[in-house]
């Protein structure tokens, strides 16, 4: 088996072994065994680690009918059914994730990648705040709707027409788009905001066995009808024509075991929540043996044998956890955050494995000739003035309402009492707004010309959530830190995620397929770590971390914002004098040896520029996605490819779209105020997907 390049058509799973080839039943019967034999050990120190003091003797008793009845209870109601949902859960993703890898014959296809967890949870969060009946049926369905919404939408864009990567992506920006919503729903509803949180990561705990009862008789339904499309499955990995000629309905087949994988993957959900990454890793890991063990590729033993990998996975993470947190403290940690965590470092090894190429290979993505303004400066104009119009609304439009003769007395101080505080309030939130608008834009238009690559945005490629990591840390270890702590904290939390992405795609002169699931891995990793610093901590801390990871404006005052006047004083003027420069490495690798400029120096400064500014933004407002996408690309489709006109229309752009955004986010549904990063979602999400299915190869 291996991971071809990203040619259009091209099977991204390619089975070594003809479907036809005689198996070895002897060797698949041990690799079965073995997996058996994995579980049962991992189980027997699972069903053993507990808050309470219930060991190898008091299990021995309760078997024998001689224990206590307080030992029976534990096990019973508390030990067996973590264990029972392990079981449910690592059989169901497992399975899943084969069936979809199969059907895109793609060996990064999984509910995660395919946005189906991230769906089935919105779906979930928005039965549980607007008061849907939270029975267990009742979540199933929403789950599973969710899901499948999520992975046809992912599908219809990428699919097998894409190759790995594109996929990933929109798998990816869906989930980012679906996260960003669920998120908001947890903060208008704060009382559940702890509980969702670490439900989204994926927990095993469970009360009693009610749930059990019920999933696990359909889990068995589901799997067995994945089973009867084995044989369809096996011809399916020879190519549409191929399986259409030999009797397939192949889209009938790919609609159906589809539907099967959401369900199951529901079913999962409404277990455990949405554990990260297992039907990623664990049918990876099962294909990994296909050259050594013949009859693996075939179905009839891929699909169980996945389910059982995936058993041996959630399992060993639950177990991990709890040895190394202890288990009162992993109490509080979800299973999902460990599985996460390896189907990050899965998607870096994918990713260094991966064959480098470009999405642009036909042709420059950057090289665009804008609409051909003969007076940009008359653009610029108009974007300054519309600015000021925003930020002019910002000030006077809120849950109270000012006239523009308001403002002009408090700017020449002759503003009355109430007036005047509200008007001091409100000033420093605009004024954030504009400067993380202008440092993200700017961030983005730096990133997108060094390393060629148009679909790089600082939030997709891991810089963002490595700033998240660092400022948590902070704001969770040290609740009354500075604000200046908080901001060291980020830009060191950015740097390090940059050195590890940029690092290792420049090997591959950052070629964008590597760049991206790179980045997308290390942002994985990022949001797995922030959850288990949310989660670990007091409830007011929690709340403070969620709420600044949202990315909102919310509660800054003037003294918030010098790491970004700092970082825009300092890095704007550099990236304008260094435009020529990012004229040159934008063409090509060549071009600027040729022309005296050293590469390597200049785009290490100029990364390292940009992963500075997101970092000041990530600091003062927290998380908003997407600008660093949106604004460079609207520039370079206004003025051209010239970074001289560039970084300025994109600066002003980024500043438009994150002020107006959250000018809406505080008036939709006033008085209760939405997040910045809620608009540019919906603003980035549609417009990433479209770039993405631009960038298509013909």
């Amino acid at each position: 088996m291996t991971l071809t390049d990203d040619r259009p058509g091209a099977d991204e799973l390619v089975s070594s072994a003809p479907v036809d080839e005689p198996t070895s039943p002897w060797r698949l019967a041990a690799v079965a065994a073995g997996l058996v034999v994995v579980i049962a050990v991992v189980s027997a120190i699972h069903v053993v680690q507990g808050t309470a003091a219930v060991g190898v003797p008091e299990l021995w008793g309760w078997l024998t009918g001689s224990g206590s009845d307080q030992s029976a209870a534990v096990v019973v109601e508390s030990r067996l059914p973590r264990l029972a949902a392990g079981l449910v859960v690592g059989v169901c993703l497992g399975v899943a994730g084969a069936a979809m890898q199969s059907v895109a014959r793609n060996m990064l296809a999984s509910p995660d990648t395919l946005a189906v967890n991230s769906g089935a949870y919105l779906a979930v969060t928005v039965g549980a705040t607007v008061g849907v009946p939270s029975a267990i049926a009742g979540d199933l369905v929403l789950a599973f709707g969710g899901g499948l919404v999520a992975a046809l939408v992912v599908f219809v864009l990428a699919g097998t027409e894409y190759g790995t990567v594109r996929l990933v992506l929109a798998g990816t920006v869906i989930s980012l788009g679906f996260t960003a919503i669920s998120t908001m729903l947890i903060i208008l509803n704060p009382l559940e905001a702890i509980g969702l949180q670490a439900w989204e990561a994926g927990t095993l705990s469970q009360n009693g066995f009610g749930t059990l009862r019920l999933m696990a008789p359909l889990m068995v339904v589901v799997v067995a009808a994945v089973m009867v499309f084995c044989r369809r499955l096996d011809l399916l990995t020879l190519g549409d024509d191929e399986a259409r000629s030999l009797g397939v309905p192949v889209r009938r087949t790919q609609l159906t075991v589809i539907v099967l994988a959401v369900l199951l993957s529901a079913v999962s959900v409404t277990v455990a929540g949405p554990i990260g990454f297992i039907g990623l890793v664990a049918p990876a890991l099962v294909r990994l043996g296909t050259s050594r063990v013949r009859g693996l590729h075939r179905h009839r033993a891929l699909v169980p044998l996945s389910g059982l990998a995936g058993v041996a996975i959630v399992l060993l993470a639950d177990v991990v956890v709890r040895a190394v947190m202890g288990s009162q403290r992993a109490v509080q940690v979800p299973t999902g955050v460990a599985t996460t965590l390896l189907g990050a470092v899965v998607l870096v090894a994918f990713a260094l494995r991966l064959r480098a190429s470009r999405l642009d290979e036909g042709g420059n993505a950057l090289d665009v000739r804008g609409l051909g303004l003969r007076h940009p400066v008359v653009l610029i104009a108009a974007l300054v003035a519309l600015l000021v119009a925003v930020a002019g609304a910002s000030m006077l439009v809120g849950d109270r309402m000012f006239l523009l003769g308001d403002l002009v007395n408090w700017v020449t101080g002759r503003a009355g009492p109430i007036t005047t505080n509200v008007m001091d309030a409100r000033a420093p939130r605009v004024l954030a707004a504009v400067l993380a608008g202008v440092a993200l834009a700017v961030s983005g238009v730096l990133i997108q010309a060094v390393t060629r690559n148009p679909l790089a945005d600082p939030t997709l490629l891991g810089v963002s959530g490595g700033g998240s990591v660092g400022a948590v840390i902070v704001v969770t270890a040290v609740p009354t830190a500075s604000f200046w702590a908080i901001s060291g904290a980020s830009a060191a939390g950015a740097v390090v995620a940059s050195v590890i992405v940029f690092g290792l795609a420049a090997r591959s002169g950052f070629a964008t397929d590597r760049l991206v699931l790179l980045g997308v891995g290390v942002a994985y990793a990022a949001t797995a770590t922030v959850t288990v610093l949310i989660v670990a901590t007091d409830p007011f801390n929690a709340a403070k971390a969620l709420t600044w990871l949202s990315g909102s404006t919310y509660g800054r005052a003037y003294e918030h914002l010098w790491p970004l006047v700092v970082a825009c004083a300092v890095l704007l003027p550099l990236s304008w004098t260094a435009a020529r420069r990012l004229d040159l490495l934008s063409v090509d690798e060549d071009t600027p040896r040729v022309l005296g400029v050293n590469p390597a120096r200049a785009r290490l400064l100029l990364l390292g520029s940009g992963t500075l500014m997101a970092a000041a933004a990530v600091a003062v407002i927290g998380v908003v996605g997407f600008v660093g996408l949106v604004a460079p690309h609207a520039a370079r489709a206004l003025v051209g490819r010239r970074h001289r006109l560039v970084l300025p229309v994109a600066a002003l752009l980024g500043a438009i779209v994150l002020s107006l955004s959250d000018l809406l986010g505080r008036t939709v549904v006033a008085p209760t105020q939405l997040s910045a990063s809620l608009l540019t979602a919906a603003i980035g999400t549609p417009y990433f997907l479209f770039l993405l299915h631009r960038s298509r190869r013909h």
